[in-house]
């Protein structure tokens, strides 16, 4: 029995999932929660509200005139929707200027960065900057601290991920100069989902496959848990100071860890430290309460005999890709998808201040509005396959786009919309880690999922950029959202199915995995042939893994 085989076997006896998964698997999924409440936090500490230029004369320190009294109606003119302009007021004889100072509607907010170093107007960008300065520092943290994962271990950087966030996410709060700000939110990102991809992947190592979707979902139902954390707290607490402190102290939850969680036993396996991995086992069996004999010198002597685990996995790497016909295919269809939904996903939750409404409310209900796709993940994944269900979702999330642009500005039929086009990209965007972890070959896999989350975290940092686009044409960001969905939606067709198949082990395997396989030969999920059984392939130790980061 060889080294991998014996680890297989071994994890085999714990099952799918028993007490010892679930404990852990609760400490793992803590990161998610954590992640997306940092992901998000400047909808609330730099929200920008309703806004109008300061009337000389009028407005004070200590007084603003009503939004609809005569004064601010005589000296600031209408937009196209019937609304204050929100940059522009009446000079000498009746000629428009540009704001020098603003005010703002205090309904809903009445602290923000936002309102501090006013992000409005000329000045947006620096609201924008703000937070591709965090997805930029999250696409440094994907790079970095996949590769410390696979280093120094999954709980050594859980913790200190942890530690690094409670640290940034109260810094970032006591900034005075916009520069410094700028740069603490960039560190902040580095570690603000850290944790959660220390965690993801800690979790994928230990549950059975019968139970890894359902795991994976449960994750991005966590992360939009965070999302709802947002809206709350910043409802209750108007304060951007204590708001931002308020977010950073979440990640006190990730320090007992230490204590609590274990360190991967793959991981453990895979670094030789085999009489560890063993006692973990052992371990997770007590607690399981199963009555399984663990032979802890064979297993020893079989993990010391040697570490290396393929053969190829010293030459294949990133490159190996794109230098043939069929993996180059689905290698730049998979990485559009990461693109497209990330982009996507972002748009639409970081512009909920654009909707006509209560934006807390808006917010809380950005999350919340996910849970159904998710469940219609779990029940549908496996009976439809992945191909077919990413597609679908990807193209009602980018159809959802294209009808807000034909629908009247501010009406709450823009805002159900654009809830139904949440709701779908949500589903493909928590599909698309496992489908991408089954197209690549295993000697490829870490590097080809890597690369698709390096891609949706620099879709991320620029969907604040594309959102600035709205000052030539309000509709111009919805409309890039929308086709990038339909265009990478209508790409997957081109994939394809993973369900029912043997994963591909080499890169010669990749290369035929999937020929002629589209959704114009087959598409549904069902399995191509029934010369392959179905079998689970060995989970080796993932690296770079992250989803929504």
């Amino acid at each position: 029995m060889d080294k991998d085989r014996a680890l297989e076997d071994m994890m085999g006896k714990l099952g799918d999932f028993g007490r010892y998964q679930g404990l852990q698997f609760f400490l793992h999924i803590l990161s998610a929660l954590t992640a997306g409440l940092h992901m998000l936090s400047l909808v609330t500490v730099a929200a920008v509200p309703e806004h109008r230029c300061t009337i000389d004369g009028v407005d004070s320190s200590n007084y603003t005139a009503s939004w609809n009294s005569s004064f601010v109606l005589n000296a600031i003119p209408l937009n196209s929707h019937g609304k204050l302009e929100s940059c522009k007021i009446y000079g000498e004889n009746n000629t428009l200027q540009t704001c020098e100072s603003w005010v703002y509607n205090t309904q809903y907010f009445t602290s923000s960065r936002g309102i501090e170093w006013d992000f409005v107007c000329s000045r947006r960008w620096m609201g924008a900057a703000a937070q591709t300065a965090y997805m930029f520092g999250v696409v440094m943290g994907s790079f970095v601290l996949g590769r410390f994962c696979d280093k120094f271990g999954r709980k050594t950087v859980f913790v200190w991920a942890g530690v690094f966030q409670l640290i940034f996410g109260s810094l970032v709060a006591l900034a005075t100069q916009y520069y410094t700000f700028i740069v603490l939110r960039f560190v902040y990102g580095i570690f603000g989902s850290g944790s959660y991809i220390a965690g993801f992947v800690l979790t994928m190592e230990l549950v059975g496959p019968s139970r890894r979707t359902i795991c994976g979902v449960a994750f991005q139902i966590m992360f939009a848990v965070g999302i709802m954390f947002v809206a709350g707290w910043g409802y209750i607490l108007d304060n951007r100071f204590y708001l931002q402190i308020l977010y950073g102290l979440h990640a006190l939850i990730l320090l007992p860890h230490w204590f609590l969680m274990d360190e991967s036993i793959r991981w453990l396996w895979s670094q030789g430290r085999a009489r560890e991995s063993v006692a973990l086992i052992e371990k997770a069996l007590k607690m399981n309460g199963s009555n399984e004999i663990i032979d802890t010198s064979a297993l020893v002597s079989q993990c010391k005999a040697t570490c290396a685990k393929y053969s190829d996995d010293e030459a294949a790497g990133t490159s190996d890709l794109f230098k043939s016909p069929n993996m180059l295919k689905k290698t730049l269809i998979i990485c559009g998808c990461w693109f497209a939904n990330s982009v996507v996903y972002y748009g639409l939750s970081l512009n909920t201040g654009k909707l006509n409404g209560n934006p807390y409310f808006l917010t809380f209900l950005f999350g919340i509005v996910e849970l159904p796709s998710y469940i219609i993940i779990v029940y549908c994944l496996d009976r439809v396959g992945h191909r077919a269900l990413i597609s679908t979702m990807m193209l009602f999330g980018g159809i959802a786009c294209l009808v807000v642009v034909a629908l009247p500005h501010g009406s709450n039929s823009v805002t159900g919309v654009v809830m139904i086009g949440k709701l779908f990209i949500s589903g493909s965007y928590s599909i698309i880690y496992k489908y991408s972890a089954e197209l690549f070959p295993t000697v490829v896999r870490s590097s080809g999922v890597g690369l698709g989350s390096m891609c949706a975290s620099v879709s991320g940092a620029l969907t604040p950029l594309i959102s600035l686009l709205d000052t030539l044409n309000p509709k111009i960001p919805t409309i890039i959202f929308g086709l990038l969905a339909l265009l990478s939606g209508f790409s997957t067709f081109f994939l394809p199915e993973t369900i029912g198949k043997e994963l591909p082990q080499s890169v010669e395997d990749g290369e035929k995995f999937g020929v002629n396989d589209t959704c114009f030969t087959n598409c549904v999920g069902r399995r191509m042939s029934t010369a392959s059984e179905d079998l689970p392939e060995a989970m080796e130790p993932l690296d770079n893994t992250v989803k929504k980061i």
